[in-house]
């Protein structure tokens, strides 16, 4: 089911596991394939309503037996504020552009966002763009969660469309990340490589599936800092799954930080430190890029430091006294 469909069908009354939690995570748990950040977004802008009145606090406790639904809102460019503007373009050529996309902005339109997303505004700054994964899509050949940072590739030309899409499906796009992860990783370095696939309970979440069914996945990750609890790590994905870091992390014991979504069998217990400057989102960011120039086959590498939100984390890891 696709996001649009999720929301638009939803309508459910609070279970008796469910009350006293927050709104936002109640949510969460009924729209799985949408990010805590995007559930809090709708429920600012008046898009979901708890016994038929609006309710416009993330925060708000819910009881049991209450009626929620969502409802379509529009948001522009100016209701998101700082979050959008121009794009924030780390190169550019004739047939390519690298954007620095930040954490909150959604790649192309939806029925929760309509303005500002990355496609919207690669078209205004640069007019037609090639659209190969959908009409509403010009310029995007690959994507990132609204919650995930980083580095992010679009396709101006339709050479370049035609030319970073082969490079995808063949693999030869080197991409890595950083993440936070709840739990210090036994290993330095290790590979997760274990097929996923849609949930058998929850058809618009992924899911690790067991050996001969599903699409091969593959996730190398290395420890750069573990301390306090929680690991600070370097992700390579071999495969591109949907969700395939996130879901990977979660099914060794190591959900990323701020994720409402995918959280593993211990997941539900784990919280951090209130004297922890927690992303207020899942940390994970697209930290280095390289792929083949499409006109030219020269290959390109692109690197992004970490955002200030888990640069403060990590911090607060290397601290001795919790300050």
């Amino acid at each position: 089911m696709s996001e649009n469909d999720a929301l638009a069908k939803l309508r459910f009354q609070v279970g008796d596991a469910a009350a006293g939690r927050r709104l936002d995570l109640v949510l969460c748990d009924e729209l799985e394939g949408v990010s805590r950040t995007r559930v809090q977004e709708l429920i600012r802008d008046g898009g979901v309503l708890v016994d038929d009145e609006v309710e416009l606090r993330p925060g708000a406790t819910v009881d049991a037996g209450q009626s929620i639904a969502c409802r379509e809102v529009v948001r522009s460019r100016e209701r998101r504020g700082g979050i959008v503007g121009a794009l924030e373009v780390v190169f550019e050529d004739e047939h390519v552009a690298v954007i620095e996309k930040p954490a909150g902005l959604v790649a192309h339109p939806s029925s929760i966002v309509r303005g500002g997303t990355v496609s919207e505004l690669a078209t205004e700054r640069w007019g037609q763009l090639p659209s190969p994964q959908g009409e509403d899509r010009p310029g995007i050949v690959h994507r990132l969660d609204s919650d995930t940072s980083g580095l992010l590739v679009l396709a101006k030309t339709e050479l370049a469309a035609t030319s970073l899409l082969a490079q995808f499906k063949a693999r030869t796009v080197e991409k890595s990340y950083e993440a936070l992860a709840f739990g210090e990783t036994r290993f330095h370095s290790d590979w997760i490589e274990t097929p996923l696939g849609r949930s058998k309970r929850r058809s618009d979440r992924m899911s690790v599936m067991p050996e001969g069914e599903g699409l091969a996945a593959s996730t190398y990750y290395e420890t750069l800092l573990r301390a306090r609890g929680f690991s600070h790590l370097l992700l390579r994905p071999k495969t591109g799954r949907t969700h395939q870091l996130r879901v990977h992390m979660a099914s060794i014991d190591h959900p990323l930080v701020g994720d409402g979504v995918y959280r593993g069998r211990r997941g539900l217990h784990l919280s951090v430190p209130k004297d922890a400057p927690a992303p207020d989102r899942h940390s994970l960011h697209a930290a280095r890029l390289a792929f083949d120039d499409p006109a030219s086959g020269e290959r390109r590498s692109f690197a992004s430091p970490l955002p200030a939100d888990m640069k403060r984390f990590v911090g607060w890891m290397r601290a001795t006294d919790g300050a």
